[in-house]
C-alpha cells in the first residue's frame, strides 16, 4: 500500500477510528491515499478539509468536470499515477460520454489541451500548467489575462486551489510510495452540499 506504516480500518482506534468512519467507501475500505495519513490522523483532517472544499462544495462555480480534468491534467504532469487512475475514473463518471472522456485524456497524456479546450477553460489549463511545473514565473499578468477571458477572481481562486491541491496530493502519494493496491478506484465524497460529510460512493 505504501513505504510507511499504515493503520487498517478495522485496528483503529480512538480519533483515527472516528476518521476513517467519515471518509471510508463500501464494505469499511479506506483509499490508501486516506490511510497514509493514519500515524498521524490530525493530518487526515487537513487533507479532507481541503479536498472536500476545494473539488467537492456546491459553492464551487465552475463546473466539476472541469475541476476534476484539472487534476488529472496536473497528476500527469507530476507523473502520479495513483491520482491519475482514480480521478481519470471520477472525470469518466461526470462527464457521461464515453467519446468526450476518450479525447480528454489523450489531450491529457499528449499535453496538447487544445485540442480539446478553448477560451477561458483553456488559459485555466495554461495556469495550472505554470502553477504546477513553473510556479516561480507567475506574475500578476498571467491572473489578468485570466479575467480577460472572463473567469472571476472567485473562479481564479478555484482553479488556483485545485490546482495547488493536486500538488500537494501528488507529492503525498509519490513521496511514500502509495499504490492502488486494495482501493476501490473513483470513490469520492460526492454529497456537494454538506462540506462536513466526507463518506465516500
Amino acid at each position: 500500500m505504501s513505504w510507511i506504516k499504515e493503520i487498517s480500518f478495522e485496528n483503529a482506534t480512538g480519533q483515527l477510528k472516528r476518521l476513517y468512519e467519515r471518509v471510508k467507501g463500501p464494505n469499511n475500505n479506506i483509499d490508501n491515499v486516506l490511510s497514509i495519513h493514519s500515524l498521524r490522523p490530525h493530518t487526515l483532517v487537513g487533507h479532507m478539509g481541503l479536498y472536500k472544499n476545494v473539488l467537492h462544495n456546491a459553492n464551487n462555480t465552475l463546473p466539476k468536470w472541469y475541476l476534476e480534468t484539472l487534476g488529472v491534467y496536473v497528476s500527469n504532469l507530476n507523473q502520479c499515477e495513483y491520482c491519475i487512475e482514480h480521478h481519470a475514473a471520477g472525470l469518466k463518471r461526470l462527464l457521461k460520454d464515453n467519446a468526450k472522456y476518450d479525447m480528454v485524456i489523450d489531450s491529457i497524456k499528449k499535453n496538447q489541451m487544445d485540442l480539446v479546450f478553448s477560451d477561458q477553460y483553456l488559459e485555466g489549463i495554461r495556469y495550472a500548467h505554470k502553477l504546477t511545473l513553473s510556479h516561480s514565473t507567475i506574475t500578476q499578468s498571467d491572473i489578468e489575462n485570466l479575467r480577460k477571458y472572463k473567469l472571476t477572481d472567485g473562479e481564479i481562486l478555484e482553479i488556483n486551489q485545485v490546482v495547488s491541491y493536486f500538488n500537494y496530493v501528488n507529492r503525498t502519494v509519490v513521496g511514500l510510495g502509495v499504490n492502488t493496491k486494495g482501493d476501490i478506484i473513483g470513490l469520492s465524497p460526492n454529497n456537494n452540499d454538506d462540506p462536513e460529510n466526507w463518506g465516500h460512493s
